[in-house]
């Protein structure tokens, strides 16, 4: 989050940034985590259909290789996607696409997890005049460091020149 200063003793909050803001390299620590329960699994897998008892039912994940309910993979990606929003794409103009999504770890009810994200690389929109793409790649991981999952994302953002 960033403050703008609109008068005396007044300021804005300020989410995301416009292009010339990201540069390769850049690295952000998002905050804050999160803590997955049993009602965020549950909820998000049955509205998403996901019908695999692995995801709700405790009976039949008992018997299986975790031995206890799996987090939808599903939920694990939109959460960390969802954690970087506030830093990265605020205000951007698009969202352009996910790639290279890759899971690394199971993540059971009752994990916290935690995202950071890398600026790969940026250019300017050969369609879309005054507009850039920023390309990132966003790591979500458990409070203790383990990886769960790892992909890249790229977003259209406005450029502070046009505007």
């Amino acid at each position: 989050m960033t403050l703008r200063r609109v008068s005396d003793h007044e300021y804005v909050e300020e989410h995301g940034g416009d292009y010339e803001d990201f540069e390769p390299g850049m690295v952000i620590r998002h905050w804050p985590g999160r803590t997955l329960s049993e009602a965020d699994n549950t909820w998000l897998t049955l509205l998403t259909m996901n019908q695999h008892p692995l995801h709700f039912d405790q009976h039949y994940a008992a018997g299986v290789e975790y031995g206890r309910v799996l987090v939808n993979s599903g939920i694990t990606l939109c959460l960390i996607g969802g954690m970087t929003v506030q830093a990265l794409s605020a205000r951007a103009v698009a969202n352009l696409g996910w790639d290279k999504v890759r899971l690394k770890e199971p993540v059971f009810v009752g994990d916290t997890l935690y995202a950071t994200s890398r600026i790969l690389h940026k250019r300017l929109s050969r369609s879309r005049p005054g507009n850039g793409i920023v390309t990132v790649e966003t790591t979500g991981t458990k409070a203790n460091g383990e990886q769960v999952i790892v992909f890249e994302r790229s977003f259209l953002v406005r450029c502070r020149q046009a505007g």
